[in-house]
């Protein structure tokens, strides 16, 4: 069963299509068909490409923003660590410069 059709569904759709366009515009509907169907498939790869090329860099961000600080005894409380005008994008995760409106990486808007 395709999509909950059986075979005299199938085989009435096929006679209904054959009547309509007639048998020699059958191979151009076909070939219509195919290739329809391929480039939906290779359009969902590569939105599967970029949604793990953005996991990773996510993940790498997340790693170049952990910073690691050493206790010193010998330095002076009142100083404060400068604050960073550095913009995160929400889509990707990727750091950017506090003038950027769009990320870098990915392209989408920073808010």
């Amino acid at each position: 069963m395709i999509l909950g059709l059986g075979i005299p569904e199938l085989v009435i759709i096929l006679v209904v299509v054959l009547v309509i366009f007639g048998p020699k515009n059958l191979p151009k509907i076909g070939s219509a068909l195919g290739k329809t169907v391929k480039n939906v498939r290779e359009g969902m790869e590569g939105e599967d490409e970029k949604i793990e090329s953005a996991a990773s860099d996510a993940a790498a961000a997340a790693d170049d923003a952990v910073e690691v600080v050493e206790d010193d005894d010998d330095a002076d409380v009142d100083e404060a660590p400068a604050a960073s005008d550095d913009k995160f994008c929400g889509h990707c995760g990727a750091k950017n410069p506090a003038g950027n409106a769009f990320c870098s990486s990915c392209g989408e808007k920073l808010s």
